[in-house]
């Protein structure tokens, strides 16, 4: 049995969901979920916009996300949110898909995010949880995310960035490789994880996957005037 499936099924493990974005940090969240033996990561969970039929924020398309869940050996719940989504819509979507976790695993009622130090998002993914009986696991918060990065790399972690925000990083950025190249090309003041929403990634590779995905990379287009999407689809 390869790494990818270590850790699932333990006896006395603590159940968790993942909250999946197909990004570097919920990648790595799997990774370190799957060193400890007293817990068990039995799912994934994703937003995905129901009109552009891809992963909210990242954009990856749903046929790279299923790739990337089979790749982990993991189900995958979909929780559909529209384009133009309020916090009502996002939290009734979670409450409902968090439900239909419950009810396929009895005993799970803790999701894991891979949140680094943003006290405000946790926070409020603690409250919302917790409306509905669920607690938060976040493994890697208070990394510095500079050493992160760099253990990333160096454990085998492979991503492209698929989302440049603009305003606060050159456009030229998307499409490039997640690597230390890169790391020593942003300008000062920007996350070396991106954890202030500079960029976001799509993962191909990691200690997290049974094997490599084979995905081309598409063109790159400036929406909502500011956010630089590359895509990415799966090979033949």
């Amino acid at each position: 049995m390869g790494t990818a499936r270590r850790g699932r099924g333990l006896s006395g493990a603590t159940p968790l969901l993942l909250a999946w974005s197909g990004g570097k940090d919920a990648a790595w969240t799997l990774h370190v979920l799957r060193q400890r033996d007293d817990l068990a990561v039995l799912g994934l969970l994703t937003t995905v916009t129901r009109e552009s039929q891809r992963v909210s924020m990242q954009g990856i398309r749903r046929s790279v996300l299923h790739a990337q869940a089979r790749a982990a050996g993991l189900p995958l719940i979909e929780a559909m949110i529209p384009a133009q989504c309020s916090n009502a819509d996002y939290e009734a979507a979670m409450a409902s898909a968090l439900a239909d976790a419950a009810s396929r695993w009895p005993g799970l009622r803790t999701m894991a995010f891979g949140d680094l130090f943003l006290e405000d998002i946790r926070a409020y993914r603690v409250e919302n949880l917790a409306r509905v009986g669920w607690e938060v696991a976040t493994p890697l918060f208070g990394r510095d995310t500079a050493s992160l990065a760099r253990d990333m790399i160096a454990g085998g972690l492979r991503a492209q960035l698929c989302c440049v925000d603009t305003r606060q990083l050159d456009a030229d950025f998307a499409g490039r490789a997640f690597d230390t190249t890169l790391l020593a090309a942003l300008p000062a003041g920007v996350d070396p994880c991106g954890e202030n929403g500079e960029f976001h990634t799509c993962v191909s590779a990691g200690p997290m996957f049974d094997a490599p995905l084979s995905l081309v990379q598409g063109g790159t287009e400036l929406r909502d005037g500011r956010f630089a999407f590359t895509d990415y689809v799966p090979s033949a």
